[in-house]
């Protein structure tokens, strides 16, 4: 394959990254707006209430939905950049991290989790945390080894939003998610 050849390739997979992580964003950001201009936040009721057979529903929406504006942008760096390194593995991988951590996020949540109203992207976030910090010690090669170190390096701090601390911070969204990412990154890698 010649330089050329291989530049557009590059350029034509950084476009779809770009489209397929933007969408995502911009769904995100159209039900926030959506929800706090026209539904004066009313819309949070659909995220995950444990324990509630209603709210199973809200496993899906709960990534959606955020509770203010500082909320969903620090949900939106840490998706955009930890949902490309996910990205870069291919779009199968994004895919299936994506539904793992939101469905063992939301379940974990709906068993275990403390009353009241669950809601956000951090779950789906921390499964791509724990995807990509334990995904080169399941694949055994190179270069993934070199991404989980690099992953480590710069976000191993959100580690510690796997733990209780704030009470307003669903503390069990991040360790399922974080859980859902480490069950992923065994499913995906090569035997």
């Amino acid at each position: 394959m010649s330089q050329e050849s291989s530049s557009k390739a590059l350029a034509r997979e950084l476009k779809g990254h770009i489209l397929i992580l933007g969408s995502c964003i911009a769904l995100m950001w159209a039900v926030h707006l959506i929800n706090q201009f026209l539904f004066a936040g009313s819309l949070n009721s659909f995220g995950v209430y444990p324990r509630n057979p209603n709210s199973l529903r809200g496993i899906v929406f709960m990534p959606f939905l955020h509770g203010n504006f500082p909320h969903i942008l620090s949900n939106t760096a840490s998706f955009l950049v930890l949902g490309w390194l996910v990205l870069i593995r291919g779009l199968r991988h994004f895919i299936w991290v994506s539904v793992i951590a939101t469905l063992v996020s939301g379940l974990g949540i709906w068993f275990f989790g403390s009353a009241g109203i669950h809601i956000g992207a951090s779950g789906v976030i921390f499964g791509y945390l724990g995807f990509l910090l334990l995904y080169g010690l399941f694949e055994r090669s190179l270069p993934s080894i070199a991404l989980s170190l690099l992953v480590m390096f710069f976000y191993g701090s959100l580690i510690w939003g796997i733990f209780p601390g704030d009470p307003r911070i669903s503390w069990e969204g991040h360790l399922f998610g974080f859980i859902g990412g480490v069950l992923a990154a065994k499913f995906l890698s090569r035997k």
